[in-house]
């Protein structure tokens, strides 16, 4: 586990990282309340805090208030608090602000590996169901609710200035899959394209059936467009093997950008319906539903298409 340990002891630091250290545990040591606070908020990967009940610059119990905070239901992180006092108090308290434990300080050696036994398991479980809560279970993507989740996060960045882009795609002719290959390969054709998704560092969630979307922090109009049509031409190249053959795959694909006053319904309505100009335009297509691209910009080939339905392939009609 990556623990973080607080204790306004330099000696006792050392002497617990040792003790946790020889168990596996990853542990980072602070004898300020606010330093350990602040590393929390950036590691997401710290699995649990232990903090001394007295410390510097805030309580104990005020960080185990700040860090339950900072969990909220989407990131578990066990938190032990240590007190050389026995006070019925003090671990009434703790438990009021946060705490999942409390140990006597020092803590007793096999005591304190129990009790981080314990902790693991705790964690692994809420993880998992973190997991099945989130996940779509056939492709392994965002399910909807957690996709929309999150785009309010990176929603209330763009509002602030950020840019932020959508993708919105499905596969073409899936019903023909289904109907013509049972749901297994359907199923298959769903796996395979999310496999191929997933490469992308981007917010990527099944909305429903086969249809996708995708959010890029930080990725301009153009960069969106071009990695929509890098997505289409590899979905193209991919198979499914069906028993003995093996079926070829195509999707269609609308992008937009955030612009003021824009809301996740919004930016995501117009992404939509540039993905049914791309169905209209023949499907195996990228559409942008915003004029904002210069054929220019393009300095090679692709797909992409503008919201007039012009291939931006092609060169203007005289």
């Amino acid at each position: 586990m990556r623990v973080v340990l607080v204790d306004p002891s330099r000696t006792v630091l050392k002497c617990l990282s040792r003790m946790l250290e020889t168990q596996g545990h990853d542990v980072h040591p602070f004898t300020d309340g606010t330093e350990a606070l602040q590393y929390i908020k950036l590691n997401h990967l710290v699995d649990a805090l232990i903090t001394s009940s007295q410390l510097s610059s805030m309580s104990g119990r005020e960080l185990c208030l700040e860090v339950r905070r900072i969990a909220g239901c989407r990131r578990p992180i066990y938190i032990l608090m240590m007190s050389s006092s026995d006070e019925r108090r003090i671990l009434v308290e703790a438990l009021d602000h946060g705490a999942d434990d409390f140990i006597s300080k020092p803590p007793v050696t096999e005591e304190l590996y129990a009790r981080l036994r314990a902790a693991n398991r705790i964690v692994s479980m809420q993880r998992e169901l973190i997991g099945l809560a989130t996940t779509d279970s056939l492709t392994g993507v965002l399910n909807r609710r957690a996709f929309f989740e999150k785009a309010q996060e990176l929603c209330a960045r763009a509002e602030m200035g950020g840019v932020l882009s959508a993708i919105m795609f499905d596969i073409d002719h899936f019903k023909k899959i289904n109907d013509s290959y049972g749901h297994g390969a359907g199923d298959g054709a769903l796996q395979a394209i999310a496999s191929e998704v997933c490469k992308e560092h981007a917010i990527v969630g099944r909305l429903g059936g086969e249809e996708f979307a995708i959010l890029l922090d930080g990725m301009p109009l153009l960069g969106t467009a071009k990695m929509a049509e890098s997505l289409r031409l590899r979905i193209d190249q991919l198979e499914v093997a069906i028993g003995q053959q093996t079926i070829s795959l195509a999707c269609s694909f609308g992008v937009s950008q955030w612009q003021i006053n824009d809301t996740i319904d919004v930016l995501l309505g117009r992404a939509d319906m540039a993905l049914y100009k791309a169905k209209a335009n023949g499907r195996n297509c990228v559409v942008v539903g915003e004029c904002m691209l210069d054929v220019a910009d393009y300095n090679r080939p692709t797909s992409a298409v503008r919201s007039d339905g012009r291939d931006l392939r092609k060169p203007a009609a005289a």
